[in-house]
Parts: structure tokens; C-alpha cells; sequence
């Protein structure tokens, strides 16, 4: 290589040095322009958001990366997470009592309580008004157990039972409380041979009828059930020369008679039943005291009442109201309402004069008894439903021998044997009768319970309607109660229109029950200026009270 060309690539190689670091400056800075030209690319297609994501992120170094400056159109947007709730304070004490000495606020409270006792006031003056102007509530009547609802005799144990005995009578406690009865008239059952009496015995049971245990349990069984024990303790029951054998004696076992009364209360009887007890006041009126004061009086061992029963063999209504008043017996069982020849137009001015004349909390009515016999037997089955509502419906308490309730027969004896429902199959006649039983039955105790839950029925006015040879009808009123009506149709043969008036009746009146539901149906609605009975039937109507 000569020396000529040796010096140019020399002078090459120098020009090349010298070139250099501008070139390389130069392709970094077009690297980068590059670079950046594609990470705004990227950019914009990211979504705007509140900021450059490597704002926040470290460098290498450890120190923070400088923030990017926003570009091309791209805002920092701070969203809170929850916004802050505004909590109201109110008012504090200071504030307040500053506002509420105003002049304003005084006068607005003053004009509120102004106003709130008008009010007030003018609440208690209608109140007072109301209260004047309506119509006063009766005061109700003083009333003993024995007015509450029926009571039911069973003049002989072992003509009532199954097992002959009182323990028979104990089991059959329950299926007399489903007769709604208040009462049970027992006996008599002391030991008293037929017309001696030296051998008398008040407070011994006869063997036949069971044992004082037994009694006893009966006892508790009845008062359980809210049913009182009456006992008939008339002396020569089973003789024929009178309950208290001869004038003779009547002395000497109305003495006798006061010791038992004490042994028996102290057993927990509730009353006591004598018959012919005009002729012990009448002969003995000293002693017939003593027996009143024993029974009806209070003690503070016995402190409820205790009812003193007579019965007599009057039929007069005068008669027995004469009588009652003079014995002072609470309850006289007659004969009032058992001739069947008598009209009723009669037995309407006997059941009149009676109620006129006596308060209706000692009035009983009954038909049949230990001589009598039964209802049935005295008015004839057709009738007997329409019987059990006379007494159950009239002013007064009524009164029913064992088997009313199912119209047993006597047959030939005062004392049949009782029918009791069974499971038994039964055909042909057997079973008609039977279900004439039942509905029988069910009546009775329909009304007996409707008696005693209505007070117009329990102590209500009596308001004779109309009576004539074979109709009557009546009303029960108390105060501003539901009233009924009862009417009644004893013809055997023929209907009866009964045409009613009087200022309480309304123009019709609604069917509580009949004793032929095909002709006169329950609820159903009637004319009273035109009221149709069906021979032999007796319906019980209601309607409300107007004012």
C-alpha cells in the first residue's frame, strides 16, 4: 500500500469518529419518537379513566415515576366511594327555648289548650246527655238457684235406674245436666213403714234405694254439674192414712222431723219437700215455724239459700195462692193446671189470677207427680211437647216428674220403669217410638235451655194476648231484652187463627221453634194479626226489642 492511500483511509477513519455519537443520538431519538408515537396508540384505546395507571407505579430505582401529563382528551376524574350523609341535629336546648318564648309560639299554645278543653268538655256534656236521655236499664229481680231453671223429680230410685239404687242415680248425673235442669226432687227414701209412726226413721236410707255413702256420692256428682239436691222427707209416704199419719202424731214427728232437717242440711241437701203442709202449719204452727226457720234460714256453714217445697191437692188458683201465703213455703206444688175439663179460658184466669197475685219467684207449675202420674199419661203423648213448653214459658218455676221429657206413660203404675236410650237395634214400631223419644227429648231441652239464658223468660213481665176455649197465647217482655211469644192450640181436630194485637207487637215476629216444624219451620217469618196454629201445636216466637 503506497503512502497516498495509507493518508485517505486515515482521514476516512477520523471522519467516521467524528460522525459517530451524532448519528447514534440521532436513531435514539428517532427509536423514541417510535416508541412514543405507539404508546399513544395504546392509549387511546384504553377507556378514559381517572388517570395514567404508571403514575402511581415504582420505577426501577425505587423512587416514583414522574405523573403523565393528560393527552389527547383523556381527564382525571375523582369518583367518591359513598357520598356523606347529612345528619339534621335539630334544634339545642338554648335554641329552643329561645323559640319557644316567641310571642307566636306562646300564643299558639294557649290557643291549643284552649281548644283541646272545649273539646274535653264538650265530650262529657254529650256523654251526660246520652245518658239521661236513654232509657234506664230495669233493675233486675233478687232470684234464687231454684228460679234458674227446672227442677226434676225422681220419686223412685229404683223405678229410675238401672242398678235400683242411689249409685244408679249417680251414674245418671250427666245425662240430666243435658236436660239443662237446676234442680233434683228425690225421694222420699227414708225408712217409714205404711202408717206407723213409732217406727219412722227421717235419717235412715231405706235398703232398697241404697246407702248414705251412696247418697252422698250422688251428692258431690250432682253439685259438680251445678245441679241442687232436693229431699222429699214426707213422713208416711207409703200409708194410706195421710203423709202425716193422724192429727195424733202430727205433734210428735214434726218434733222428730226438726232433728233429720238438721242431719240432712249437714249432708249437703239443698232443700226440703213436704206435702199437705197447710195441715202441719194449721195444727202446729209452732213447730211448722221451727221446720221454716231450719231450712230457709242462713247460717254462715250453709250460707246460700235453701228452698222449702210444699205440695198440696188444691186445684183453686185462689186456694193456692192463699196458701202460699200463709205456709211461707218459697215453692207450692198444686193441681192448678191438671183438670183436663176445664176450658182455657179457665186455666188463662188461673195462671192470671196467680201471677197477679203472688211474685212469679214462688210460683210453680207442674202436671202429674208421685200421685198423679206422669204428663203423659194425663194429657196424652199428642200433647206433650206442647205441655213441656207451657211450663217452661209461663212466670215461675217448673216442675217435671222422671221420663216428661221423653212422654214415658204410666201404664200400670205411677212409677214406670225408666227408658234410657241405648246402642240397641231396634225394628219396625220399637224404632219409630224410640226416635219419638229422642225428638221428644230434644225439644225439651231446647227450650229448657233457651229459658235459661233469656231473661225474658227466667223473670220477664207476663202479658196475657188472647185466650179462648182451646187457644191462648202470651208475651214475656223484660225491659229492653228480645221478647217472646207463646201460642198455644189444645183443639185435637181443628186449626186455630189467632189475631193478635197490642202496642209492643210488631207485625210479624220470627219462629224460635214449633211443635210441627213442617208447618211452621224455625226462623221462618210469621204474621201476628194472623198467626195459624195446626191442631194441637204450639210454636215460641221472638222479636226484638224498638224501643
Amino acid at each position: 500500500m503506497n503512502t497516498e492511500e495509507t493518508n485517505v483511509e486515515m482521514k476516512d477513519a477520523e471522519h467516521k469518529d467524528e460522525a459517530g455519537p451524532a448519528q447514534v443520538d440521532a436513531d435514539a431519538t428517532e427509536a423514541d419518537v417510535s416508541e412514543a408515537d405507539l404508546d399513544q396508540e395504546e392509549q387511546e384505546k384504553q377507556p378514559m379513566t381517572g388517570g395514567d395507571q404508571t403514575a402511581d407505579t415504582p420505577s426501577a430505582s425505587g423512587q416514583e415515576a414522574p405523573t403523565t401529563a393528560e393527552k389527547n382528551g383523556l381527564v382525571k376524574l375523582k369518583i367518591p366511594d359513598e357520598e356523606e350523609e347529612v345528619k339534621f341535629t335539630g334544634l339545642n336546648k338554648e335554641e329552643l327555648m329561645k323559640v319557644a318564648g316567641t310571642p307566636g309560639w306562646v300564643r299558639t299554645r294557649w290557643a291549643l289548650l284552649v281548644v283541646f278543653w272545649l273539646g274535653w268538655l264538650g265530650m262529657l256534656v254529650g256523654a251526660v246527655l246520652i245518658i239521661l236521655q236513654a232509657p234506664r236499664c230495669k233493675d233486675l229481680p233478687n232470684t234464687n238457684w231454684w228460679n234458674d231453671g227446672p227442677l226434676y223429680q225422681i220419686g223412685n230410685i229404683q223405678a229410675f235406674t238401672d242398678t235400683h239404687n242411689l249409685k244408679g242415680l249417680e251414674q245418671k248425673v250427666n245425662s240430666l245436666a243435658q236436660l239443662k235442669v237446676k234442680g233434683l226432687v228425690v225421694g222420699p227414701i227414708h225408712v217409714a213403714p205404711p202408717d206407723e209412726a213409732v217406727n219412722l226413721s227421717f235419717e235412715e236410707i231405706s235398703p232398697e234405694a241404697g246407702n248414705l255413702d251412696q247418697f252422698k256420692g250422688f251428692i258431690q256428682a250432682a253439685h259438680k254439674k251445678g245441679i241442687f239436691v232436693v229431699l222429699d222427707l214426707t213422713p208416711n209416704y207409703l200409708g194410706s192414712s195421710g203423709p202425716w199419719f193422724s192429727n195424733i202424731s202430727v205433734m210428735i214427728v214434726a218434733e222428730r222431723l226438726k232433728s233429720a232437717l238438721v242431719f240432712w242440711l249437714n249432708e249437703g241437701v239443698d232443700g226440703i219437700q213436704l206435702s199437705r203442709v197447710e195441715h202441719v202449719a194449721t195444727v202446729v204452727p209452732s213447730l211448722w215455724n221451727d221446720i221454716r226457720a231450719i231450712v230457709q234460714n242462713r247460717t254462715d256453714k250453709h250460707p246460700n239459700s235453701r228452698v222449702l217445697i210444699g205440695v198440696t191437692d188444691r186445684s183453686s188458683a185462689e186456694d193456692v195462692s192463699t196458701l202460699l201465703s200463709s205456709t211461707g213455703v218459697d215453692l207450692l206444688i198444686s193441681r192448678v193446671l191438671h183438670s183436663r175439663d176445664t176450658d182455657v179460658t179457665e186455666l188463662a184466669r188461673s195462671i192470671q189470677h196467680l201471677y197477679s197475685s203472688q211474685s212469679q219467684m214462688n210460683l210453680v207449675w207442674n202436671l202429674g207427680g208421685r200421685l198423679e202420674g206422669h204428663m203423659a199419661s194425663l194429657v196424652g203423648p199428642a200433647l206433650v211437647k206442647l205441655h213441656q213448653l207451657l211450663l217452661l214459658t209461663l212466670p215461675g218455676t217448673p216442675i217435671f216428674s222422671y221420663g216428661d221429657e221423653i212422654g214415658l206413660m204410666d201404664e200400670d203404675t205411677k212409677f214406670p220403669k225408666m227408658l234410657w236410650d241405648s246402642n240397641e237395634e231396634l225394628n219396625g214400631t220399637l224404632q219409630e217410638e224410640r226416635a219419638e223419644r229422642l225428638t221428644c227429648r230434644r225439644f225439651f231441652s231446647t227450650v229448657s235451655e233457651l229459658r235459661g239464658k233469656e231473661r225474658s223468660l227466667l223473670f220477664g213481665d207476663f202479658i196475657l194476648l188472647f185466650n179462648s176455649s182451646s187457644s191462648l197465647a202470651y208475651l214475656r217482655v223484660w225491659d229492653q231484652n228480645e221478647r217472646y211469644l207463646a201460642a198455644f192450640n189444645w183443639a185435637a181436630e181443628e186449626s186455630a187463627v189467632l189475631q193478635l194485637s197490642h202496642t209492643v207487637l210488631p207485625p210479624k215476629a220470627v219462629v224460635v221453634l214449633s211443635t210441627n216444624s213442617s208447618t211452621m219451620p224455625a226462623d221462618s217469618s210469621v204474621d201476628l194479626t194472623n198467626l195459624q196454629l195446626g191442631p194441637g201445636e204450639a210454636a215460641l216466637l221472638k222479636f226484638p226489642y224498638t224501643g
